[in-house]
């Protein structure tokens, strides 16, 4: 029997091991793991993307491939939902990759202080430093947000209907 992790980032980091491997396999972006609790029950939530798009299928194939791969690692010590999800069109940017891929998209940044009436303006993200981001707004100015003192920045990715 392998031994239970019990620090939460620890299992996110442990389930992004097994989990990137088989994204890779099946043409998938691992976007993001994340452990949570949400009423009486603790969900790992597996989110994935693909260049062109995601449906349900792909969703369904890697939650396939991985569940076996989690029940021989066995490294969540409590009971748990297994949930596999698309990134979605307005996907939260945490890790860097997120914000490195997306320079030059449009998103949109939670501010707590609003900037001319606005808590959640659209803008172009133009560089990522770490901590810090630049984003060009929509007359051209360029603003820089210390990541700390946002409550999100997620990408807003333009659906068409054509």
């Amino acid at each position: 029997m392998n031994q239970k992790i019990v620090n939460k980032n620890q299992i996110i980091s442990t389930v992004w091991e097994l989990a990137a491997p088989i994204a890779d396999e099946l043409g998938l972006i691992l976007w993001d793991v994340l452990f949570l609790k949400e009423g009486a029950t603790w969900s790992l939530r597996i989110i994935v993307d693909r260049e062109e798009g995601m449906d349900m299928n792909a969703c369904e194939a890697m939650s396939r491939a991985i569940d076996p791969k989690l029940d021989e690692a066995d490294p969540i010590d409590q009971s748990y939902t297994l949930e596999v999800w698309s990134a979605g069109l307005d996907r939260p940017l945490t890790r860097d990759f997120h914000f490195t891929s997306s320079i030059g998209m449009p998103v949109t940044i939670g501010l707590f202080t609003p900037i001319d009436g606005e808590k959640e303006p659209v803008m172009t993200l133009k560089e990522y430093h770490g901590k810090s981001i630049v984003a060009t707004d929509s007359e051209g100015a360029d603003h820089t947000f210390n990541l700390s003192e946002l409550r999100f920045v997620r990408r807003k990715d333009d659906i068409s209907f054509d």
